[in-house]
């Protein structure tokens, strides 16, 4: 009760001060070079807000992906401290004990949470890593990754009577990003878009609230689906697309839903537009299974005929564990797990050689070159690999021991085996032109604004 009445001062405080209100509005995977470059005069109410105030890079997390990146920004914590390596971390040291992450795995207080106990209201829309909704002093909608529209995706539940409403059936991300339809992709992006910025117009105009926060996921989709249309030195580029305007013309539908916004804000209330991370061209995929294979660090029990995924194959005990070294799950990044005695069920590589094993993986994974689908072309690939005790202040729950960036992203770790060569044309999870990049936004009505996502819980909490 003491705290309590310590924290609800830090209210009374900001209250006599005439304390301003505070938005954060996120755009997933929006990129530096398209705001504040390509499109920028096509852009007015960010080029406003880039003239009032300040902005520059932010640099993600290690991985820069949604998950962690968005928590590490609202906790102050490194993906290692957090221990969310990604969509996809290993539950437990059994070989096929995969999980998701959700709300419950976030010990760390958030920003509203330290907020509600300082006696502040939240109004939190859209965040990654709110479902299933936890209490505070506000309310909130969950994010991309809530199950169904069934699901409780409010704080407080009441809330989802009044959202229906308003839109109907809210919608959290699209059906399925990695189809053929580009058309369908691009209709479900703008409904999920016009529904959560009409929700948050709503919220803004008629809660009581001293802190908002919402993230826009459209913007990731949209490269995703689309950026071979957009990016003219993409492989798949090709100019007579009827699609080639889509990513321009839906940043520029975003900044028309952020004039509107702005208009239903308090005067004097401080602005932040912020990025989990930027975009760049996907080159292509590496079948680092398939190279693990070749060298000898991973055995399968049978061959593989067609490209088929290393959970499948793990959890039909298809992988001769006896002979096995090493074995990664795919995706941006690639995860690479040595398969150490006394720690996997069917370890093989003795603790007292595992630093020399690692080691050598990451010389001989270095080397591999990349090859230009279209000129047959091999160059160095520019791979960086990280080991994760030594770029986190602590590694929480269970870390890849290898963190591979192909290419420094520019080349999907593909998890699929069977590919028939190590360089895959096609992402193994089906279309999909881009990937992350390190930099992401970040746009701000005050003097100065940081350079790290890391940074952004404190100079949120500064202004409370």
């Amino acid at each position: 009760m003491i705290e309590y009445k310590r924290e609800e001062s830090f209210r009374r405080e900001a209250i006599m001060n005439k304390q301003k209100k505070t938005v954060v509005i996120g755009l997933d995977c929006a990129d530096p070079g398209l705001v504040f470059n390509e499109f920028r005069d096509d852009l007015p109410n960010l080029s406003w807000l880039m003239e009032k105030g300040t902005y520059g890079k932010l640099r993600s997390t290690t991985p820069p992906i949604t998950v962690p990146a968005w928590m590490s920004m609202v906790t102050g914590k490194d993906p290692g401290e957090l221990g969310l390596y990604g969509f996809q971390n290993r539950a437990e040291y059994a070989y096929g004990s995969l999980m998701i992450p959700n709300s419950r795995h976030i010990k760390d207080p958030t920003v509203w949470e330290t907020l509600t106990k300082r006696g502040f209201k939240s109004i939190v829309l859209g965040v990654p890593l709110t479902y299933p909704p936890k209490p505070l002093n506000g309310c909130m909608v969950t994010s991309f990754l809530t199950p169904s529209i069934q699901s409780p995706y409010t704080y407080p539940p009441g809330l989802k009577d009044e959202i229906h409403k308003l839109v109907g059936d809210y919608r959290f991300d699209v059906d399925n990003l990695r189809i053929p339809d580009k058309q369908k992709i691009i209709d479900e992006v703008y409904e999920m878009t016009d529904k959560r910025f009409l929700l948050a117009e709503k919220f803004l105009r008629e809660k009581d609230w001293d802190f908002f926060m919402m993230v826009e996921m459209g913007t990731d989709r949209m490269h995703h689906a689309l950026w071979a249309h957009h990016d003219k030195t993409h492989f798949k580029h090709d100019p007579a697309s009827p699609f080639k305007e889509a990513i321009h013309n839906y940043y520029k539908h975003v900044d028309e839903k952020l004039g509107t916004l702005f208009k239903a804000l308090p005067e004097g209330t401080r602005i932040m537009i912020v990025s989990d991370h930027g975009v760049q061209k996907m080159k292509g995929g590496l079948a680092i299974n398939d190279w693990l294979i070749e060298n000898g660090y991973l055995v399968l029990k049978e061959d593989v005929s067609k490209p088929t995924r290393i959970e499948k194959l793990i959890i039909e005990n298809k992988i001769d564990w006896s002979r096995t070294t090493a074995w990664v799950l795919g995706g941006y990044y690639g995860k690479l797990y040595i398969n150490l005695k006394g720690r996997e069920e069917k370890g093989i590589v003795r603790p007292g050689y595992f630093e020399a094993v690692r080691n050598r993986l990451v010389k001989e994974i270095k080397a591999i070159h990349e090859e230009d689908f279209i000129t047959g072309e091999k160059k160095k690939m520019n791979t960086r690999i990280f080991k994760p005790e030594a770029i986190y202040k602590e590694a929480q729950n269970i870390p890849p021991d290898l963190m591979i960036y192909f290419g420094n992203l520019s080349w999907r770790a593909i998890g699929t085996v069977g590919n028939g060569s190590i360089w895959v044309h096609e992402n193994d999870t089906g279309p999909d032109d881009a990937n992350h990049a390190e930099d992401g936004i970040i746009i701000s009505t005050e003097k100065e604004c940081p350079a790290s996502i890391m940074a952004v819980r404190d100079y949120i909490l500064s202004f409370y």
